[in-house]
């Protein structure tokens, strides 16, 4: 299934990534969460439902986002924040 999944982004990168980045500045310092919501049907088929640029980030419904949003989040903020405060673990 994860092949799947990494084909299905790498399709939308390439499909749409020129209008995600926008301008590209040297003085510009940012990033974007984006979500990627998938469905699987009784064949095992997986579907690429829509692409979110404001995801939710709430994990009370479920105990497998509670532990997945919390990492994905620190994890970001390791790549593209902590250089620029010459943070390191």
């Amino acid at each position: 299934m994860l092949p799947q999944i990494k084909k299905r982004t790498t399709d939308v990168f390439r499909a749409a990534g020129n209008k995600l980045i926008g301008e590209v500045r040297s003085d510009y310092n940012g990033f974007e969460w984006l979500g990627l919501d998938f469905m699987i049907d009784d064949e095992l088929n997986l579907s690429l439902i829509e692409v979110n640029t404001n995801p939710c980030l709430e994990t009370q419904s479920c105990l497998l986002l509670q532990r997945l949003i919390p990492q994905m989040l620190d994890q970001s903020m390791k790549i593209a924040i902590d250089p620029f405060f010459g943070a390191s673990e």
